[in-house]
């Protein structure tokens, strides 16, 4: 499968998340949880995420993994409990976009891990995935995952 890559520049955008650490094996389950927890939250606050919810890897430890599970949001909320107000970074990114089961996507992360060696880019280590559906919105081979490496 060949994808579309390119490297963007952005602003820093605010957003709530939860910061966890995990097995691969546990995600699914507690992804589920933190979503709903922070989604209640933010309407709660009158507000809504304003764009897909997101998770940030800070390791690829896949039994240890720590992560950032969020989403982005318009106005400053402050956080409460375990939801806390963060920011995705802004500056230099790689981006691709992948389409097919969420266990598919390691095929982008190589074709991306290549092209960005080859173009002599720098990934941070921060790697963050969008999810613009949920399996149960939509067939698993119709899931549109962003990824994005933070570039250095």
């Amino acid at each position: 499968m060949n994808y579309l890559m390119q490297v963007v520049e952005t602003a820093a955008q605010p957003a709530l998340t939860m910061r966890k650490t995990t097995s691969m094996g546990e995600m699914p389950k507690l992804i589920g949880e933190i979503y709903g927890s922070i989604t209640k939250y933010i309407l709660e606050k009158g507000e809504e995420p304003i764009g897909p919810a997101f998770i940030a890897y800070y390791n690829m430890d896949m039994d240890h993994l720590i992560i950032d599970v969020g989403f982005p949001i318009q106005h400053i909320i402050e956080g409460s409990g375990e939801i806390t107000l963060s920011s995705v970074p802004g500056g230099k990114k790689a981006i691709g976009f992948h389409k097919g089961p969420y266990d598919k996507v390691g095929l982008l992360y190589e074709q991306m891990t290549a092209w960005l060696s080859r173009e002599g880019y720098r990934p941070t280590g921060v790697v963050y995935e969008y999810y613009y559906h949920s399996p149960e919105e939509v067939d698993s081979s119709e899931l549109l995952t962003r990824v994005e490496f933070l570039l250095s």
